[in-house]
This record gives structure tokens, sequence and C-alpha cells, in this order.
């Protein structure tokens, strides 16, 4: 089956004349030459300079931004610039007042710039609900293939979905599952047709109709269309006349209400750094302490709470009520004890968190996220149940709260799993905690085709806890002066205390 890029997408889609290109030239200056070469022969394959196009356009009348995934441009991954270029679009679509549609083709984060641009998932996702917020449609078209960060974040989050015919659609890559399990994924699950008859999406729809389909979600969603004259529109790609210069307010500033627009926290301080490889082999003991240890070492009290109240339990997940050093909060924490290749953080984890974070926010409590998980659950159940969705759900909700949030990567930091728990105010690690977009084996098996440079790709993919720091991820690190298995006590204690620390900040 011929599927449409991203140009041919928009052609087909749009009123004639009518799109307007958002994208401005990427500066690359700061890219090392092996990246930059590979960038080059893509923008040579794709015919695009990046992995996504955006602008805006008129479908069948009714005025509407794009952003558009190019799947031939390394496999319409999400790397840094690109994660800017929709981010920008989407406030820009907020600021002018008009319904926006995705149509995502993509494998997820970018494995060439790793850590770093897996957590843009974030910005786009919060970007995406305070379009939503604005009471601004949101309409995701999911093509041939969305898997990933991609259909985990702002590819779930649309008030209507639906997808191209036989697209394959799913939280994991089918590559990425043959090597960390040894055996092919189970057919017809992470097929469009398979999602909407289990009630994930609401409807498959050809390439040919979608400009029906869209200007029918529009009209009900936005009202009658509004004609203007025709223009002339420059090809797409081009960037257009309308938009405002790049570093200008209007087009880099976040909304007033995000936390990124608040008031600067104080500088963290320099952290200094192991091996990566090392770090992830430590997170990996048995005896490494988790949550558990946390609250048994370091809480004043705790009352746990238990299930989804939707009759689910998860128990890869702890959903406790709490307080550390006199101040009470939520906390919500994976489990690294119960959590295993038979018993993986499944998509009723995800849903307790959310119980959580409502449970926080009505109570105006602060909540404490803590991040420990190998990866979410890899299997034709949990794509089935949503795992994806959930996911996204959870960032979502997350960006949301005016309570104090605090998450805290206690030691392995693996996946969408890890990244639903991510989006807090504040962010503290474990000196040799780690995040990373995959596990280390699963991005060598992308880039080299098997698992024996996992630990080479862990350090160029930025994992680590001063790596994280460097890049903003994370505000405060929590030295581990001798590895915390050594001393389980200390450790729970200096991050418990950490936590009350980053909440004050936040009062």
């Amino acid at each position: 089956m011929t599927r449409p890029g991203a140009r041919a997408l928009i052609e087909a889609t749009v009123d004639a004349g009518s799109f307007r290109s958002w994208d401005e030239p990427i500066d690359r200056g700061a890219y090392d030459p092996d990246y930059l070469a590979v960038l080059r022969r893509a923008e040579q394959r794709a015919g695009t300079d990046e992995a996504v196009l955006t602008g805006r356009a008129s479908i069948r009348g009714h005025a509407a931004a794009l952003v558009v995934s190019e799947f031939r441009f390394l496999g319409g991954s999400i790397g840094v610039a690109t994660a800017e270029r929709i981010v920008a679009a989407v406030r820009r679509a907020t600021r002018e007042r008009l319904p926006l549609i995705a149509a995502p083709a993509s494998g997820g984060t970018r494995m060439q710039e790793g850590t770093p641009a897996f957590v843009r998932m974030v910005e786009i996702s919060r970007a995406v609900v305070a379009h939503k917020a604005a009471g601004l449609p949101y309409l995701v078209y999911l093509r041939h293939p969305t898997t990933g960060g991609v259909f985990a974040s702002w590819g779930s989050l649309g008030h209507v979905a639906v997808a191209e015919p036989g697209a394959l659609i799913g939280f994991l890559g089918p590559l990425v599952y043959r090597t960390l399990r040894g055996e092919p994924f189970p057919e017809g699950v992470q097929v469009a047709e398979n999602l909407v008859d289990k009630g994930i999406l609401d409807a498959v729809v050809p390439a040919h109709e979608l400009a029906g389909v869209a200007a029918r979600a529009l009209a009900l969603l936005s009202g009658p269309p509004h004609h203007h004259p025709p223009t002339q529109a420059p090809p797409p790609g081009t960037p257009s006349a309308q938009a405002p210069p790049p570093g200008t307010p209007s087009a880099q500033a976040p909304p007033p209400d995000t936390p990124s627009a608040q008031a600067p926290p104080p500088e963290p301080a320099v952290v200094e750094g192991g091996d990566a490889w090392s770090s992830i082999a430590l997170t990996r003991r048995a005896d490494r302490p988790g949550v558990r240890e946390l609250l048994r070492y370091a809480a004043d009290d705790v009352l746990p709470l238990h299930g989804t109240q939707l009759g689910e339990t998860d128990d890869a997940l702890l959903l406790a009520l709490t307080s550390f050093s006199g101040t009470p909060c939520v906390l919500v924490g994976q489990d690294r004890r119960t959590q295993s290749q038979h018993r993986p953080l499944g998509p009723a984890a995800l849903r307790g968190a959310r119980r959580g974070m409502r449970i926080a926010q009505e109570l105006r409590l602060p909540l404490i996220c803590v991040i420990d998980t190998p990866g979410a659950d890899l299997s034709a159940a949990a794509e089935e149940g949503a795992l994806a969705g959930e996911i996204a759900r959870c960032l979502a909700e997350m960006v949301e709260l005016t309570v104090p949030t605090v998450s805290v990567l206690l030691g392995e930091g693996t996946g969408g799993g890890a990244l639903a728990l991510l989006p807090s105010r504040r962010v503290i690690a474990a000196g040799n905690a780690w995040l990373s977009p995959l596990p280390p084996e699963g991005a060598s098996a992308i880039l080299h085709g098997g698992p024996e440079q996992a630990p080479s790709v862990a350090r160029r993919q930025r994992v680590r806890a001063a790596d994280l720091v460097a890049e903003g991820i994370v505000h405060a690190v929590v030295p581990e002066h001798v590895p915390a298995h050594e001393d389980p006590a200390g450790f729970a204690r200096n991050i418990a205390a950490e936590c009350v620390r980053q909440i004050d900040l936040q009062r």
C-alpha cells in the first residue's frame, strides 16, 4: 500500500493554495559531524528539513493548524529541534485560536539524541493540554507507523482520534520487542482496526477521506467555516511571511500559566558523575532500595491506598498518604520489588497513579512521584488496555496540577513508564539514577542491530543524573557517596529531605 508523505498528505487534504508554513530554518551548528551527515542524508531522502512540517491551512473552508510528520526523515523520529518546532506550532495555534490537527507517523524518540529528546514529549504534551484547556479542538490522524513516545504522549490526547487503514500503532516497536523478548510481537494487535475494536481509536479513515472527516469534525467543534479570499501559498516547508522572526517573545514564550514561565529556581549544584553503564548496573541490583525502603526509613507515617477505584489493582505501583519531616503529601511510587518480566508496570498502575494525582489536587496536598521502573508492560494485553493512552493521560493531568509536585528518579527510569511520572515542577535524582527512552539494549538494537553496544549507547544518550542536570531535566541530585544498597536508611533519609526542600521551594 502506498502511503502519502507529509507534503502529499497536506496537498491532498487542505484547500488548494491555502497552506502557509510556520517552519523556521533549523540551526544545526552545534551538531557533531557524524550526526550532521546523517541529517543531511535524511533531508535528501525525505525532501524536508526535519521530521515534521507545520503551518495553517483551510479544510473545506475551516481554518486549522497542522502538525504533519514525515516518516522518511529518520523514521519520523522526534529530536530536540523537531519537538521545538511542534511546540511552537501548537502554541501559535492556541494564540491564534485555531483548531489543531496532528498527523503523526513516527517511531518515537530519535535514538541519536537520546534522553534530551525523549523528555521533549512532556513539553509537547504540555502545549497540547494548554491548547485544549483554551477550548480549542485537537484532532489526531495516526498514520503508519506511530509508536513509542509519540503514541504515548501527544498522539493519544486528541478529542477525536482516527487512523490510516492497516496502520501499525502501538506503544512498543516490533524490533525492540523482538530484541528484548526474543520473539515477535503477536500479530494483529498493533493494527488500527484492532484498536478501533478495543475502543482506543474512534475510526479508520483512508487518506483520501481525511478532508471530509476533518471538515465534519471542525464544523461540529468550531462552528461554520470562515471564507477568506484565496491567496497564493508558498510551497509546503518554506518559512511563512506571516511567521514571527525566530527568537521573538510571541514565537518562543510559553503560556504564562506553565511552570516554565514561573520565576527560575535556584541553580543546582555541580554534580560529579560516574560511568553511565556502572550506574545502570547498580540500579539493577536486587538489593537496591526502592520506594518501600524510602517509606520505611524516612516517612513519619504511611496510610496505603489500594487500587484504582475502578475495579483494578496493580502492585507495580504504590499509592499512599504519607508525611516526611512533618510535611504531609500524596506519594505515587513505582515499586521495583514487584516489577518483573512476568509482572510489569501496566495500564492499571498508571490509572492508580492518576487517582493519586486527583487526590493531591482535591486535598491541596503536595504530590511526590517516585520513578523506578525497568519499563512498562510489553504485551498484547497492555496494548489493548490502552497503555499508551494512560501514559499520555498521566502527562496531561500532571502538567495541570496546581499543587507542589516533585518527581524522584530513584533508580531505573526506562521509557514511557518513567516519562508518565516525570513532569513535576521539580525533579530530583539519586546519584546513580538514570532516564532513557528505551532500555540501552533496545536502543542499541535500533542503532546497531543488536544489544551488544548498549554500554556505549547509554553513554552517548546522556542518561546519567549528571547529564540530566546539565540538560535542565533534573533540578537537584542527591549524591550517593556510597551506593544506595550499602546504606539504604541514609539513602532514604537524604532523598526524603530533598523532597521536602523542593516542596518548600514551591510554596
